[in-house]
């Protein structure tokens, strides 16, 4: 079976475009390659920036011979009606056959297909592939209609199998398959002849290429990290830089500078922002957490040793932190003035056509934090004033600059305005969390203007009716219902939604909390069965009688107990209809012929009151663990007890004791809605 080895090669592909590209190139022949009958073992494909490759294991030398019966009209249907079957099945009509069917008899066709050679399969699936492959953004070039993220050069397509290797067949646009491709730009120039995945990965690598973007990226990480260490420093991690710049190097160098005395004054967010936005650097910090040096990654080893590119690179790094050291002092300015001049340019800047400006909506923040901040344990008129100044760095020039260091500068800003720790710090955790994985802010001040922030933009953007619908959320509405999630929870908030939302907004926040607790191992039916509780506005109560339910239902009392709450259900279910009743009460123990009958009126005495009172104090394991202790007597009662008796005392009797069970296990959660 041959292996197959598939080369792109072409101009710069964007470092943002490659990871996506390298899987669609894998998806794109492979699912071509499967429909068309040919079968493999394994594929992986690769990226760099000159190059997509795809090289794949044991492939079928030839698609499969196959056979398919076709049925047809009946004899005798009209002539349109058989040409156009005989059309449809590709065959003669002359090659028809008849055959006997309940209804008479009628027209068969006999498709029989032969297998294809892989290489015919292959040239056929690639060409398809490269010219409808789903680049973000393509061009044309020179007087082809080819389009590509850049101009495609060379198309390297081999197959390999024990005797050696052939190229397949393939001209798109002029562009000629072969068993051809190069090396580095300038540490390599020339061709490269392979003749095998191995031999092309090896002969890359002796051409300085990194065929793997996972060894770039590793290759970057550690060489930068020896770095730091050598120079008593850490490097500052960044997983999406590493991904980037893994993604623009072929053959990664990586060089250490330093950053100017001048410009070590500036916050370190400013400088890592500053140095990762423009010029792709790595931040190195000392002990203090001072970033003081840079690495950069070059493309290519040089005689100096890197020197000239480094000389370069920190000119155009001092031009670049001059300014933000420019923006830095005017912007300490204002906030020793008071930020007054911010505030007042928020009415200027729009939040939404519909929902007023950013001033105004900073009233309203203010206004909800004030609200909030009791039942969060905040002071209140600390919350407001961190709302009214939460914002006002959106109009500073750093920020103006580096729109992702918003919050971030206005502790700066707010510490030397002069206000209190707590309202700094709320200043720059009120975006906070941001996403699943964020740290999500836990100071009382904090937490008050998040919330309050939140709130105000899902309110608002409900008000408007303009809710995310579908894979569309262009407001981030989503992460903010997360966000007011993640706050309630880890602060383990009493916080009634019903009081803030109306109810379409509160069944949105239901809806991302079944998203949250599935990723916590809590199944939909078990949020379903609290959600139709009393208090379900209540996300910190909810949450944690959905545990307490999923945990219960894990043990063998829990299921047990299920089983016996759905029995009694459905007999209960079955009797009312049949009756026209409503068997809810008046079970008499004095009625019960039974032993069995008589525990399970004795155990729900016992358990009834304590499952009450664990529910009032809110001690949801402890409401589960009083049900468990119910499993045993409603086990043996329905073991030997007969609910339908010929005693009509008997069976109403035996039905509102069922009704008791119903109702007890149900002010703990709607185990209707449990599954399986």
């Amino acid at each position: 079976m041959p292996d197959l080895l598939i080369e792109l090669f072409s101009e710069e592909i964007p470092a943002r475009m490659q990871a996506r590209a390298a899987e669609d190139l894998k998806r794109m022949v492979t699912d071509g390659m499967v429909e068309a009958g040919l079968t493999y073992a394994h594929a992986g494909s690769f990226a760099t920036p000159r190059r997509l490759t795809l090289a794949v294991e044991g492939l079928a030398e030839r698609s499969p011979d196959t056979r398919e019966e076709r049925r047809g009209p009946k004899v005798g249907a009209p002539d349109k009606a058989i040409d156009g079957f005989v059309r449809g099945a590709g065959v003669a009509r002359e090659d028809l056959e008849i055959r006997d069917d309940k209804k008479g008899q009628v027209y068969f066709a006999v498709i029989a297909r032969p297998g294809r050679p892989a290489a015919e399969i292959v040239a056929e699936v690639l060409e398809q592939t490269i010219r409808s492959f789903p680049w973000p953004k393509s061009m044309r070039w020179g007087a082809g209609s080819l389009r590509w993220v850049r101009p495609l050069h060379r198309i390297l397509c081999i197959l390999t199998g024990p005797d050696g290797h052939e190229v397949v067949p393939l001209d798109v646009d002029g562009i000629v398959a072969g068993d051809v491709t190069e090396g580095h730009r300038f540490m390599s120039p020339g061709e490269i002849r392979v003749s095998s995945f191995d031999d092309y990965a090896a002969k890359l690598k002796r051409a300085h290429v990194m065929l793997d973007p996972e060894e770039r990226a590793e290759t970057i990480r550690a060489d930068a990290q020896n770095m730091a260490f050598a120079a008593g420093l850490e490097l500052v991690e960044d997983a999406a830089l590493l991904r980037e710049v893994a993604g623009l190097v072929e053959w990664p160098v990586t060089l250490m500078g330093e950053i100017g005395a001048e410009f070590l004054d500036l916050p370190p967010e400013v400088l890592q922002t500053s140095m990762r936005e423009h010029q792709k650097f790595f931040s190195l910090r000392d002990k203090s957490g001072q970033i003081t040096r840079f690495v950069t990654v070059a493309n290519r080893e040089t005689a100096d040793h890197g020197a000239t590119i480094l000389n370069g690179n920190q000119r155009v790094l001092a031009a670049r932190l001059a300014d933000a050291v420019f923006f830095w002092k005017n912007d300490l300015a204002e906030a020793a003035a008071g930020m007054g001049k911010w505030l007042e340019n928020l009415s200027s800047v729009t939040f939404h056509a519909k929902l007023g400006s950013e001033a105004e909506r900073v009233g309203r923040i203010a206004e909800l934090a004030k609200q909030l901040a009791p039942a969060v344990g905040a002071d209140v008129d600390a919350a407001e004033q961190a709302a009214q100044i939460a914002k006002a760095d959106l109009t500073s020039e750093m920020v103006y600059e580096f729109p992702e260091l918003q919050g971030i500068m206005g502790r700066y800003y707010a510490k030397k305005a002069g206000y209190s720790t707590d309202i700094a710090n709320a200043v720059a955790e009120h975006y906070a969390p941001l996403g699943p994985s964020d740290d999500v802010p836990t100071a009382s001040v904090s937490v008050a203007v998040s919330l309050a922030e939140k709130l105000d933009k899902l309110a608002g953007f409900w008000a408007i009716d303009e809710k995310p619908t579908g894979s569309k959320d262009p407001y981030a509405l989503r992460r903010a219902a997360l966000g007011v999630i993640r706050l309630v929870l880890v602060n383990d908030l009493r916080l009634p939604l019903a009081e803030r939302v109306d109810g379409d907004l509160l069944s949105f926040f239901h809806d991302r909390l079944k998203v949250h607790l599935r990723d916590e191992g809590i199944r939909h039916d078990v949020i379903d069965a609290c959600l139709s509780m009393e208090g379900n506005d209540d996300l910190t109560l909810l949450v944690k009688r959905a545990e307490a339910l999923s945990a219960f239902l894990k043990t063998e009392d829990g299921a047990n107990l299920l089983a016996g709450y759905r029995r009694a259900s459905n007999i209960l279910t079955q009797a009312e209809e049949k009756d026209g009743v409503e068997y809810s009460f008046g079970a008499d123990p004095a009625h019960a012929q039974t032993d069995e009958e008589r525990a399970l009126f004795s155990a729900l005495d016992a358990k009834g009151p304590e499952i009450e009172a664990a529910l009032s104090a809110e001690d949801f394991a402890a409401a589960m663990a009083g049900l468990a202790g119910l499993r045993a007597p409603i086990d043996a009662f329905f073991e030997a007890v007969q609910i339908n008796a010929d005693s009509a005392i008997l069976r109403r009797n035996r039905l509102n004791l069922l009704s008791q069970i119903r109702s007890l296990c149900l002010k703990v959660a709607d185990l209707s809605r449990i599954e399986g």
